[in-house]
């Protein structure tokens, strides 16, 4: 048995038994690496090895949830709260407003963080909290928010030239280059504007499913308007930590300096009181520790997969049976990439894996260039949604689970993996086979 897909298997179903996501992916890369014949020894050295390439990741995260809940603090996340309960009470012909704004607003974030705000999915624990207030009174099913988050964030850097899409489009054309075909990142959004396509469909489809009512446990919700009283200094300083955050990051291309940054400016101005500091910043790590955990373990992960060998076979095997058939090809190849993508969690860290070996084998089947990054492409966005070590759902589930009432798995993972993964490996294969 191909050891890349026993390590991701026992992931996946320990994951959807409800064990810890950190335990599974241990178990997960401890069985990948012993059936890849490394032995105990080996396993546990790559394994810990690979943990280092995590720490900045979860240091990013732990200071970025602290800075969220500082602003949060300030009391002016509640004045957008204030304002949808005036909309909202006494009529509730108002409530499929109130809905569509929000969406729209989490949608818009959720694109906006990729490009023009390049904070990816920091802007999560500052945004959805607070809406969550508004969310249980409209009875709005949280799967639908975590599907709406996932699209906007993998859709976004697959097709748009820009911040992390950039980044990703440059990552793909420059592997696809390196394997032996010349191509530019220019080609890229043409090449996945099918598949984000699908992404689209597949949310409808998921807005179409999930849109009966789901009552949640109503904690600390008020029905009234909300008295909130922020002075214009808190909502001067709030803003500039911000925009100091934002340029910090982008200048250095570093989340944890960014954070510090903004942290540092909400001290030094007073919007972040000295002696409630520490409980404050504390309480904001401890939000985002599960992200910075499982990150550090899908590192380790990963590191044990690379060092089987067993992705390369698992192509070529997967390949060399289908004896020229383009159509069966292109599928198994997709499927491998959302295989390898589910067990790392990262789409940026799947491409360089798999475009060394699909490169060549996709040239040798007479694939065209646009083709050929379709199929790279997508095979590499395949699995971030529905991996339980992805950010783009370990995000959503940090925002949606502060209360206690979202399941990581069954209502992050499962239904991007449904409503995501599944229209894209679809979509992606029809935009391959029509760019032949």
């Amino acid at each position: 048995m191909n050891a890349v897909i026993m390590a991701v298997a026992v992931m996946l179903i320990l994951s959807l038994l409800r064990i810890n996501v950190v335990l599974s992916l241990v178990l997960g890369a401890f069985v990948g690496g012993l059936t890849s014949g490394m032995g105990i020894e080996a396993t546990v050295q790559s394994f810990t090895e690979g943990l280092g390439a995590g720490a900045t990741i979860a240091l990013s995260y732990g200071l970025l949830g602290g800075f969220a809940i500082a602003i949060a603090k300030t009391g002016i996340p509640e004045l957008m709260i204030a304002g949808m309960l005036n909309i909202l009470n006494g009529e509730s012909n108002r409530k499929g407003l109130v809905k569509v704004l929000i969406f729209f607003l989490i949608f818009v974030m959720s694109i906006l963080s990729q490009n023009v705000i390049p904070i990816h999915i920091a802007f999560i624990p500052l945004m959805i909290p607070p809406i969550l207030k508004i969310l249980n009174m409209l009875e709005v099913d949280r799967r639908i928010i975590a599907t709406l988050i996932a699209v906007g964030l993998i859709g976004t850097y697959s097709f748009v030239p820009a911040g992390f899409g950039a980044i990703f489009q440059d990552i793909v054309a420059t592997q696809v280059s390196e394997a032996g075909m010349t191509v530019s990142s220019r080609d890229v959004p043409a090449a996945m504007a099918i598949p984000v396509l699908g992404m689209l469909v597949g949310l409808i489809m998921a807005f179409i499913i999930y849109r009966k009512p789901r009552q949640y446990r109503q904690d600390d919700v008020e029905t009234e308007s909300l008295n909130v009283n922020v002075t214009k200094y808190v909502m001067f300083s709030t803003g500039l930590a911000l925009v100091v955050a934002l340029c910090a990051q982008v200048l250095t291309d570093s989340m944890i300096v960014g954070s510090f940054a903004g942290i540092m400016i909400m001290y030094f101005t007073g919007a972040l009181k000295w002696k409630e500091a520490d409980d404050i910043l504390s309480e904001g790590m401890k939000m985002m520790a599960f992200i910075g955990f499982v990150m550090i373990a899908a590192n380790g992960f990963a590191a044990v997969i690379n060092a089987t060998g067993d992705v390369d076979s698992l192509i070529t095997s997967s390949i060399t049976i289908l004896q020229g058939n383009r159509s069966l090809a292109i599928f198994i190849m997709l499927v491998v990439g959302l295989v390898v993508t589910m067990g790392i969690g990262s789409s940026f860290a799947t491409v360089p894996i798999i475009a060394t070996l699909f490169v060549p084998l996709a040239q040798g089947l007479g694939l065209s260039p646009l083709a050929i990054l379709c199929l790279i492409g997508t095979a590499g966005a395949l699995g971030d949604a529905g991996s339980p070590a992805s950010d783009s759902t370990l995000g959503p589930t940090a925002g949606l689970n502060v209360d206690g009432q979202h399941h990581h798995i069954w209502d992050t993972c499962v239904p991007t993996f449904i409503f995501i993964n599944i229209p894209l490996i679809v979509f992606g294969w029809i935009a391959c086979v029509f760019f032949l």
